[in-house]
């Protein structure tokens, strides 16, 4: 910065009329910035140069010459509480590098191949390493502008102190991946411990602290493109919980609601805390709310406008009416399709025909009569002097929102684009959501829809040559089950399948990858474990607590929700909700004290609350038997995940089963086997962390969601990783994209190693520091620009007709 003409000795005002003094102070501080922010850019980079002992080495002695430093500078209540920063950093860093050092070391055991290193075990590795690299970065800095002037004290007290927390809770859950390394089976990846040391487990896991995760960290593990995106969704998200507490069923707050949270904004402890209250508190319907937003007419019409536009884009309404399915073993055979019938009785399926051209049949009288106006964009299809032809391809395509949220219209943007990219027309389905349409609504919709298309596909401008599934996270499920429901009717399965980071396991069972959801802020454990309990229609308990009383309106609005979801036939929930359970054994006599925080700012005190013992009955839960690489049909032995051969007969349909009896359901365990069960779990709590070790708690009290054993969850037709071998090689050449930080990535590595034993063709790919749901996002940055090409790729390999097999030489 150069000085003003005419500046003399005695600090003249120049330029502007700002003293010379002023002007050289403002430099130097946008210079501090300036050097600060390419340190920070610097982090990613850095963060796949240096190996962990580097790392760690390099952190350590940054930390104790920070140490020594601060240690001379006085009695000062701010030197005192930076030293104990960075004596906490040397202890936490020096503690975690072997324990993710043994975790890195056996990682690669659990990957697909050679080719795919990837699986959670290596994502909770690198999401450490992430934290350090933060921290390193951060040390360094202060090593470097602690003597000067404009050295912002408190705000970079405020950063090592929300980093080290971090970091403390990063080495709580090492230590969990380290008990299910020694609890499961060689190469399984999810837990397959005995009930009583599963459930000390997961009581350890749920009261650990997550606010932590949600402040001033948030997503410190993703691409930095993402990290903005994600601050204004968490505050959008912590304001409109408070919106959406004043209004009785909160369908009336709108986007105005996402710019109201200022105070969120400027508090990131405020934010984190709140954000971890609203995840474990709020029911479903507040999240069906909360996802649907982009939705509102005025988000949808600028998403519109920023996408690609495309000729057609109409909802249609099929009718609930039977029809008739030639089956592949023998056309001149047929098979009756069923219009959807659980729950709610026939009722007509909504589907979104999209088309980046005209097509012939598109606009056909027969297709017009199907149209469902939507208003004011009911109908995108402007005239052309001439139709292009059928395509041989079609993609059906079902969409993601955990079963619960969404349509085809919250992901039209990345459909338009891939209609363009493939040049052939994409049918999206929208299914009918939880709770009020629980399992099995959603599947036989999607089946009914994937039927219409196959026979009618000439309207949708096709001719069927090649179809290809896809759908991304509950869709990527859905794409699953009805594939292996149309292979168990018989009829026509598609030619390929691309899911993108699918749920494939819904049933009680943690893993590594699950983990994360601790620190997701898309995907956090307790939204995860209401979304699938509402799918499996499971109810929800009024509990009346002061927690619950705290929510004001929240209260009837669950008690509203405990009355849609009563539907007893189904009367379970999911893995998750089990997952969340507080067993109904006697707490451990040596209770674990709650550890203070290292800095816990007015708003968290203000929020804490004391934690009150919760006990509930001991459920059963399933233990995964078929998810070795060296399980198959022959030797399963679990006979309660297995359809019988009528079921699976293509000439039975009405056979296909969605609910498994009592009979199948595991048997009781023996007494004295009870007594050993109980004796072992004692000793869980120790086994978890060392003694030397205090995670910090949660300060929300204890996760207030109610808790079922799940038969449901147990069927392969609602977690196609539980199918038996018959089952899975029934299923068409399978393309996965998955999330190396996505909570449910082992359910994409275990599926894809399962179909590989099996000699199926499957693909896998995992991308990079991206958050789950990257498709919605794929506008946003090149990252996901590029993840949502991969997907497009893999759409199109299917869509291609194989060549002709080489002559025999």
């Amino acid at each position: 910065m150069e000085s003003a003409p005419g500046a003399g000795p005695s600090g003249a005002a120049g330029a502007g009329g700002a003293p010379a003094s002023k002007r050289d102070k403002e430099g130097s501080k946008s210079r501090s910035r300036r050097r600060w922010r390419k340190v920070k850019a610097k982090a990613p980079m850095l963060l796949h140069t240096m190996d962990l002992r580097t790392m760690t080495q390099t952190l350590v002695t940054l930390a104790e010459d920070n140490m020594a430093f601060f240690s001379s500078q006085g009695p000062g209540e701010t030197a005192r509480r930076l030293l104990g920063v960075f004596t906490g950093v040397r202890e936490q860093a020096l503690a975690l590098e072997p324990a993710l050092g043994h975790l890195l070391g056996v990682a690669h055991l659990f990957d697909l191949d050679a080719e795919t290193p990837a699986n959670g075990y290596r994502s909770l590795v690198h999401t450490a390493r992430c934290c350090l690299a933060h921290l390193l970065h951060k040390s360094r800095y202060v090593a470097s502008n602690r003597r000067s002037i404009f050295f912002r004290t408190s705000h970079n007290l405020a950063e090592l102190e929300a980093y080290l927390a971090t970091l403390t809770q990063l080495r709580a859950l090492t230590y969990c991946a380290q008990r299910l390394l020694t609890s499961n089976q060689p190469g399984g990846l999810f837990f397959e411990g005995d009930e009583g040391l599963a459930a000390d487990f997961l009581r350890e896991y749920v009261t650990l602290h997550k606010g932590c995760f949600y402040g001033r960290c948030l997503g410190f593990q993703f691409t930095p493109a993402i990290r903005p995106f994600l601050q204004t969704i968490s505050i959008g998200l912590v304001s409109f919980g408070e919106h959406y507490k004043r209004n009785e069923t909160g369908l009336s707050v709108t986007a105005s609601s996402l710019f109201t949270g200022g105070r969120f904004a400027i508090d990131p402890e405020l934010r984190g805390a709140e954000f971890e209250r609203i995840t474990q508190n709020l029911d479903v319907h507040f999240w069906k709310a909360f996802w649907n937003i982009t939705e509102i007419e005025v988000l949808s019409s600028l998403a519109n406008m920023a996408s690609v536009t495309v000729r057609v884009s109409r909802l249609l309404s099929l009718p609930p009416e039977a029809f008739e399915m030639p089956l592949t073993a023998d056309p001149k055979l047929t098979v009756t399709i069923s219009p959807p019938l659980a729950h709610t009785g026939p009722g007509p399926v909504l589907v979104r025909l999209i088309s980046y051209d005209l097509r012939e049949g598109q606009d056909s009288e027969q297709l017009n009569s199907l149209v469902k106006s939507e208003g004011s964009r009911s109908l995108e299809l402007w005239p052309r002097p001439q139709q292009a032809p059928r395509s041989p391809s079609l993609v059906v395509h079902i969409h993601g929102g955990g079963f619960v949220a969404q349509t085809s219209k919250s992901h039209e943007p990345y459909l338009k684009s891939w209609a363009q990219e493939l040049g052939v027309p994409i049918l999206s389905i929208d299914y009918s959501l939880a709770p009020e349409a629980p399992f099995p609504r959603a599947l036989e919709e999607c089946f009914y829809a994937y039927c219409w298309a196959v026979k009618h596909c000439t309207l949708l401008g096709s001719t069927g040559e090649r179809i290809c599934l896809a759908g991304d996270s509950a869709g990527g499920n859905l794409c699953f089950t009805v594939s292996l429901r149309a292979a168990a009717y018989g009829v026509r399965v598609p030619d390929g399948i691309m899911a993108a980071y699918p749920a494939t396991m819904l049933q009680f069972a943690a893993s590594p990858s699950r983990l994360l959801s601790l620190m997701d802020p898309l995907l956090p454990l307790s939204v995860l474990s209401k979304c699938v309990s509402a799918y499996a229609g499971g109810e929800t308990e009024d509990h009346s607590n002061s927690d619950q009383k705290a929510l004001g309106m929240m209260g009837l609005v669950r008690r509203d929700t405990a009355l849609l979801l009563r539907d007893l036939r189904l009367g379970a929930s999911s893995w998750l909700n089990s997952f969340l359970e507080l067993s109904g054994h006697k707490s451990h006599p040596k209770s674990v004290p709650v550890a203070e925080p290292v800095r816990r700012s007015v708003s968290e005190a203000a929020l804490a609350q004391p934690e009150d013992p919760v006990g509930t009955d001991p459920l059963k839960s399933l233990t995964v038997h078929d998810l070795s690489l060296r399980g198959n049909s022959e030797t399963s032995d679990t006979p309660e995940l297995s359809l019988s051969d009528e079921t699976l007969g293509p000439s039975t349909p009405s056979d296909v089963n969605f609910l498994l009896g009592p009979e199948d359901a595991p048997e009781k365990v023996g007494s004295q086997e009870e007594l050993s069960t109980k004796d072992r779990s004692s000793s869980c709590l120790s086994a978890t962390f060392p003694e030397d070790f205090l995670p910090r708690r949660s300060s929300q009290g204890p996760t207030q969601i109610p808790l079922y054993s799940s038969p449901i969850a147990k069927n392969p037709f609602m977690s196609p990783l539980l199918a038996p071998d018959s089952m899975l090689q029934t299923l068409p050449p399978v393309h996965i994209v998955a999330c190396a930080l996505d909570p449910i990535l082992d359910d994409s590595v275990m599926f894809a190693r399962r179909l590989r034993s099996l000699g199926k063709p499957v693909t896998l790919r995992v991308v990079e520091d991206l958050p789950h749901g990257f498709l919605s996002l794929a506008s946003l940055c090149r990252e996901t620009r590029q993840a949502a090409a991969l997907c497009v790729e893999r759409i199109r390999q299917i869509l291609t007709p194989p060549g002709p097999a080489a002559p025999p030489v």
